[in-house]
């Protein structure tokens, strides 16, 4: 067993048939998360008019102790400037790194990726990728040292894909994990699809097997980002790369299942 590998049931039952009644592992990964929004309720709360349930902090908060993350629950903060950069300074206190969803596009209520960069700095943000674009990676000064930001879009759908392709790994990589990349799998389309060269794009998908007993992948029929059923229903990503225009039924993709990224 080699440093950086994660310990599952064999890796513990490996160690205990070589004698081993104790090895010494990394310390948990302490994670602040809040979400942003004076329309943002918490579940269990009455539900104002124009007013919406925070679906997005359970959902990341539930991915992370996934990972044997120590989670503090910062809340829901206000849209203002000064809440945000109240609670990215507290939170950089006494946590190995922070994250957010919503409240880095390009709103004016949007006060988070500028909160960042006052108070640190803003590395990326805005890729060319679908669902999911205004995600930010960025860091908070403190007096000792650098706390990484994490920045995930205000859709759930967008939040939860990105948590997997982006936070992910780099949460496994300050966890001490030597392998942080996910497994892919080339599966069939079940379908054609069309799409604009230079983005990225991650479409919900179920396994299905058909007549020539392969597993084909077929594809959600609602693409929006906030339609959170649909990761309810797919058992994983179509991930198309950049380079691709159009796709024929048939043709081998590139398929993330969810068991490779929900622990």
């Amino acid at each position: 067993l080699k440093a950086g590998r994660r310990l599952r049931a064999q890796e513990v039952g490996m160690a205990a048939t070589l004698g081993y009644d104790r090895v010494s592992v990394y310390g948990r990964i302490k994670v602040a998360v809040f979400s942003t929004g004076d329309e943002v309720r918490d579940p269990g709360t009455a539900l104002d008019d124009g007013c919406i349930f925070d679906a997005n902090r359970y959902s990341v908060m539930a991915l992370l102790e996934g990972l044997g993350c120590a989670v503090t629950d910062l809340g829901i903060l206000p849209d203002t400037a000064d809440a945000v950069a109240g609670a990215l300074q507290r939170g950089a206190a006494d946590h190995h790194l922070l994250i957010t969803s919503g409240g880095v596009s390009m709103g004016q209520e949007d006060h988070v990726r500028g909160a960042v960069a006052k108070l640190g700095a803003i590395h990326f943000w805005n890729l060319a990728i679908k669902p999911g674009r205004p995600v930010a990676l960025g860091h908070i000064d403190t007096a000792t040292r650098e706390v990484p930001f994490i920045g995930l879009p205000g859709n759930p759908v967008a939040a939860m894909v990105m948590f997997m392709r982006i936070a992910r790994p780099l949460i496994m990589l300050l966890a001490g994990a030597s392998d942080t990349e996910p497994k892919l799998f080339k599966v069939p389309a079940d379908f054609d699809f069309k799409k604009k060269a230079g983005r990225r794009e991650f479409l919900r998908a179920r396994l299905v097997r058909a007549g020539d007993g392969a597993l084909h992948a077929i594809k959600f029929a609602a693409e929006g980002s906030g339609i959170l059923s649909s990761m309810v229903e797919a058992d994983g990503l179509v991930e198309l790369g950049e380079e691709v225009v159009a796709l024929k039924q048939g043709e081998l993709v590139d398929f993330l299942p969810f068991s490779e990224v929900f622990s």
